[in-house]
């Protein structure tokens, strides 16, 4: 019995050590089934699916226009001045020769980035400016608060004209005008989440250690905020395309020959009665762009939804 009993408990002994070297599954475990989870049930959704592969492909498409566009897009043909869609232009040709189909794509590289870089500016900007609005709160949120009040007393296209009449016709304007005029949305949306995470429990422990402001913020708020940002900085990327557009359609963004949507759509306006093609595929392409990002938006607003994780 002794010698069982001692080889009992040395095998005892040498289990023990395995159990305890089995690493715990612990706050990377149960966030990475988060991220896993919530990109599986973006992945299942059909429209945010499609909107993801369609969104993909009008990007390729305009990053790759160089090698995909039959023709140059300022190159004019006296041959094909209004030629309707065909084999030799799928998109037809405008009033000056130009292939459509070439401009479209090239047009992308101009509008894609409107939409990508306004919203940067636009969150990087309101979120800043929503964290220390809602955390500071007191006299710090009033200024901020009364500066978002007076950008959202002009509508943004008008915000965004003013802009643009102010610093001259470019691209890179363009997309300053567009973001300055977005960040008003992204502030308040940060500032109202920030008011309500500030009063929990893990923050005022923060604060009872003696962690520095700007700790707290990053470390605790920030990661609280982000989940409607991202959705709200999808579905802004729509918009800011839009508003870009917008502005070259008026004359105020990328001036002629250079293309782009808007100011393709606005050669094509007065000759829509018998010359529909020249409006019509820069017009189909703002649209599928606009309703993939849309798609893509509602399905991470799905998917970042705590309430839907156990559905």
């Amino acid at each position: 019995m002794g010698e069982a009993g001692s080889a009992l408990r040395v095998t005892d002994a040498a289990r023990r050590p395995a159990a305890r070297a089995t690493p715990p599954l612990g706050r990377q475990v149960r966030s990475r089934g988060l991220a896993e989870d919530a990109l599986r049930r973006l992945w299942r959704n059909p429209g945010a699916a499609a909107g993801a592969v369609t969104l993909a492909v009008m990007i390729l498409l305009a990053v790759f226009a160089p090698v995909v566009a039959p023709y140059d897009p300022i190159e004019q043909d006296s041959q094909a001045i209004r030629a309707a869609p065909s084999l030799d232009h799928p998109f037809g040709a405008d009033a000056f020769g130009r292939d459509i189909f070439s401009r479209v794509l090239y047009g992308g590289r101009k509008s894609l980035p409107v939409g990508l870089i306004a919203v940067a500016i636009a969150a990087v900007v309101g979120v800043a400016l929503g964290l220390v609005a809602g955390y500071y709160g007191r006299w710090v949120d009033g200024v901020v608060m009364r500066g978002v009040d007076l950008m959202l007393a002009f509508p943004g296209i008008l915000l965004a004209m003013a802009l643009v009449a102010i610093l001259g016709t470019s691209l890179f304007n363009l997309m300053l005008a567009v973001g300055i005029a977005s960040i008003p949305e992204y502030t308040r949306v940060v500032r109202g989440t920030t008011l309500s995470v500030r009063e929990t429990e893990y923050v005022t422990a923060a604060r009872v250690i003696g962690a520095r402001d700007r700790a707290i913020v990053l470390r605790h708020i920030l990661p609280n905020v982000l989940p409607p940002i991202i959705v709200l900085v999808t579905l802004g990327i729509a918009g800011a395309i839009i508003l870009g557009s917008t502005l070259s359609f008026l004359g105020l963004g990328i001036k002629p020959p250079e293309p782009e949507w808007g100011n393709m759509l606005s050669d094509g306006r007065s000759m829509m009665r018998h010359f529909w093609w020249v409006s019509f595929f820069p017009g189909l392409a703002i649209m599928l762009t606009v309703l993939a990002i849309n798609l893509l938006g509602d399905g991470l607003r799905d998917a970042l939804d705590p309430r839907l994780r156990n559905r």
